[in-house]
């Protein structure tokens, strides 16, 4: 019987240190044809037998496989554990580029047959033959990265990577500055004169590349990271530009010394610009015509809504709360307006915005919070709210519609309503039925026929001034409708005057992005249909020359630029307090007024 259980026992503890055993693959990177690399085959928590591979077409497999072997001992908190991982290593020759696949493996462990899945891995192409006297710089080949020679343009760059050349108005764009170099060390990069995106509202992603990928580009491979990420939400249609930068890079060369014997090592700064240089980007505008209600909203998005109560009482407080959660441009959503009851007190909406770059887009949620208290007894309703956007990728209109809550409100313990609540409702409501009036009115007949009362004939003479009126005021509208750039220069300050108004509801709210992007979005618009210039041409050279044509003071011209810079720089160095705010907010205030003065 003994002998029976020590046989059980052992069959079940090979069974679960088989179970427990992990065999998987670990493919190559960065292989470029012609070089060597490896493929190693783990095994934890086991120790197998009979290992058995197939050979990788388009590789010739050199030696192994090595075997090589780790053990770790852990205790936490008194529980002792140990695990051991044996690695299996074969070394091959990539005799072409292309992609290629590692077959599955198999090995035996404890009676139980282990495999690895099939695993894809890429083959980059060898440099191209540069033609020049001395061979190119070659990542693989320190021998090639010595301070004998000139650090070039061809050796060590950054480039703009868009994701699109053409996109919607308000639809979001990733943009990506990239460093490409030969060089295996970079010790540092200073941007000199980062890259400007004017016309743009920007989020930054400043999560930085983990370790180095290999790319092929223009016929040579490259080290490649990532420096930055953004994701751009173009606020014009038209042409509109990213201006290129300008960086400092520490390339490390290598020098030998000492009659050869050792090799040191030093930075050589280089500086490049970005690649290409000013990036026109074509931006279409929203498609016409828009629908009702529509607010500026460009992405794919979800609505959802709740009351925290249907039955209420007078006095007391209930919310709603409006979520819309989605990607695009999240941040720059604007509140709902929802058509509470006149008999409802309100307070301020508390809006919460969460949200953080994912792919090639902004995505978040967006959640407003409205606070309401009932004033009076009665059956109410609050309307369905619809919310508009534009989804870019299926080029349409998209309406998402809240229900409509019914609410029934009862008299509160503290109210103040009148036992009558019948005859309230009546008075809060209807406003169309009076009391019957009596007593003596004082009134009288008359039986003189009205044509011959003055009354009559200047009725008619109403009409006909009124009728000349309204052909007047329609003849220069339709001269003005013509003229579309002197309509647009005549709204321009009632325009931006909306927006600032929108501003300043951002800053009272401490919601100071949305308050900087709004007032940029006022100037750039206040300029652009005030000096009839498209937006491809608002840059900061071209507003000041044409002001300057225009006879407009040096003094105004310097003031606008320097709030256009300090709006701009706030998406670099947020300024979330109200003094930056109000200051800038006051400064375009007082510029506007200055400008509406002057004459053109």
């Amino acid at each position: 019987m003994k002998r029976i259980n020590i046989f059980i026992f052992s069959i079940i503890a090979a069974v679960m240190m088989a179970a427990a055993a992990d065999f998987t693959v670990v493919p190559p990177r960065n292989v470029i044809a012609g070089n060597k690399f490896s493929v190693t085959f783990r095994l934890k928590n086991g120790e197998g037998t009979g290992l058995k591979t197939q050979e990788i077409e388009g590789c010739t497999l050199l030696y192994g496989p090595t075997t090589s072997t780790m053990q770790s001992y852990q205790n936490i908190n008194g529980r002792a554990s140990s695990s051991v991982t044996y690695e299996y290593s074969f070394i091959y020759r990539a005799d072409k580029e292309g992609t290629f696949t590692i077959p599955p493996a198999s090995i035996n462990v404890n009676g139980q047959t282990l495999r690895t899945e099939a695993v894809k891995f890429k083959v980059l192409p060898p440099d191209s033959n540069g033609g020049g006297h001395q061979p190119d710089v070659r990542i693989d080949d320190p021998s090639t990265q010595t301070a004998d020679r000139n650090v070039t343009d061809k050796d060590v760059f950054i480039r703009i990577i868009l994701n699109k050349s053409t996109a919607y108005k308000e639809e979001a764009m990733e943009c990506v500055l990239k460093l490409y170099t030969k060089y295996s060390s970079i010790s540092g990069i200073t941007a000199v004169t980062p890259p400007t995106f004017d016309g743009f509202l920007i989020d930054e992603d400043n999560s930085m590349s983990q370790g180095n990928e290999i790319e092929h580009y223009n016929g040579q491979n490259y080290l490649t990271a990532v420096l930055k990420k953004y994701i751009i939400f173009p606020q014009k249609s038209g042409k509109l530009t990213i201006n290129s930068g300008e960086f400092d890079i520490n390339v490390i060369q290598h020098e030998r010394v000492n009659m050869g014997f050792f090799t040191t090592t030093r930075p050589v700064e280089k500086t490049v610009r970005t690649r290409p240089g000013n990036i026109a980007i074509n931006i279409l505008p929203l498609p016409e015509p828009q629908p009702a209600g529509f607010s500026g909203a460009v992405g794919q998005y979800n609505l959802t809504s709740e009351i925290s109560s249907t039955s209420l009482r007078t006095g007391e407080a209930a919310s709603l709360k409006v979520t819309i959660t989605g990607s695009g441009d999240v941040k720059y959503i604007q509140e709902p307006q929802i058509e509470f009851p006149t008999e409802f007190e309100q307070y301020t909406p508390k809006t919460d915005i969460n949200s953080r770059i994912a792919g090639n887009t902004v995505s978040g949620t967006v959640g407003i919070e409205y606070t309401f208290v009932p004033q009076t007894v009665g059956q109410f309703i609050i309307p369905a709210y619809e919310f508009i956007y534009f989804d870019p990728s299926a080029k349409k209109y998209v309406t998402l519609t809240t229900p409509a809550y019914d609410l029934n409100v009862a008299k509160g313990a503290s109210s103040t309503v009148a036992e009558t609540t019948d005859q309230q409702n009546i008075k809060a409501k209807v406003t169309d039925i009076l009391h019957i009036k009596t007593g003596d009115k004082g009134l009288k007949s008359d039986h003189t026929p009205v044509v011959y009362s003055m009354s009559y004939w200047g009725f008619y003479l109403l009409i006909i001034l009124v009728f000349g009126v309204i052909i007047y005021v329609y003849a220069k509208q339709v001269k003005l409708s013509a003229d579309v750039a002197g309509m647009k220069m005549a709204k321009a300050n009632k325009v931006a005057r909306r927006r600032l108004k929108e501003a300043k509801k951002f800053m009272d709210t401490q919601s100071y992005e949305k308050f900087y992007a709004e007032i940029l979005r006022a100037i750039w618009g206040y300029l652009g249909d005030k000096l009839a210039m498209p937006a491809s041409q608002l840059t900061r050279q071209n507003i000041s020359d044409t002001l300057r044509e225009n006879n407009t003071p040096d003094e105004i011209i310097n003031r606008l630029i320097a709030v256009i810079d300090d709006c701009e720089m706030a998406r670099y160095t947020p300024m979330d307090n109200s003094a930056s705010a109000g200051k800038v907010y006051n400064e375009t205030s007082e510029l506007m007024k200055e400008m509406e003065s002057l004459k053109k």
